[in-house]
């Protein structure tokens, strides 16, 4: 939600976001108008949607013990690539971050950079080459 719009209006959001989905289980049975409706106004609908497949991944292949077991995020940059609408950075990130693994997360200004201290002049950030050579 941050990544889109100003601080002030996503704490809103979010409150309104964990109020109807507390838990990933919640989360993932919601229908997709379900979470529609409560990231109207936000825009980049794709995102909210991908945070449900996520949702609905992350219950279906990692919930430890019977079928009402506790639910675990993946805690390896692998398995969390594996999340729909997860990708390299944010899988980094959270790998990195909350567990963690020595990998790291790539960005626009990491790659930009790196690409000074390779001494690359008139390096584009936004290349798909380039990302992946920073990566």
């Amino acid at each position: 939600m941050s990544q889109q719009t100003q601080m002030e209006t996503v704490i809103r959001y979010f409150d309104k976001w964990v109020t109807k989905f507390p838990t990933v289980e919640a989360l993932a049975a919601a229908t997709e108008e379900q979470v529609r409706a409560v990231w109207s106004g936000m825009g980049y609908y794709r995102r909210a949607e991908y945070m449900r497949k996520g949702a609905q991944y992350v219950v279906e292949t990692h919930r430890k013990g019977s079928k009402s077991g506790p639910v675990a995020l993946p805690r390896r940059y692998e398995e969390l690539l594996k999340i729909p609408g997860v990708g390299p950075y944010t899988a980094a990130a959270i790998a990195s971050v909350c567990y963690g693994e020595p990998v790291c997360a790539v960005d626009g200004n990491v790659v930009r950079v790196l690409s000074r201290l390779r001494g690359e002049r008139d390096f584009d950030p936004k290349v798909p080459k380039n990302i992946k050579k920073s990566w």
